[in-house]
């Protein structure tokens, strides 16, 4: 493989870090849209409940279990990423050392 391929793993093994850097932060930019729509429905049903004078634990939960699918989905991501990039730098270096040993000299 090329190393334009590479250096385009690396710039998506670095937007994946940054992503998952924010949601372990409690951002929700990097989630995708079910995630958020999970998010919102908990965060406004704990905030209907707290009007209302009751407990929040089901929400609070609910919102960390959300979170934490996030975190998992993209550790899933950059560890797929980090696979597929060894594989590229371990085939590049194979077809290097082949045109090495192939020479006239």
């Amino acid at each position: 493989m090329r190393n334009a391929d590479i250096r385009r793993l690396d710039r998506e093994i670095q937007a994946t870090q940054k992503k998952l850097d924010a949601v372990r932060r409690g951002e929700w930019w990097p989630l995708n849209g079910s995630e958020r729509r999970a998010m919102a429905r908990a965060a406004v049903g704990g905030s209907y409940r707290v009007v209302r004078g009751r407990s929040t634990g089901r929400a609070e939960s609910q919102l960390e279990t959300t979170a934490s699918s996030a975190e998992v989905r993209l550790n899933a991501e950059l560890t797929a990423l980090h696979a597929e990039r060894q594989r590229l730098t371990t085939e590049a270096a194979r077809d290097k050392a082949a045109r090495k040993s192939s020479g006239w000299f």
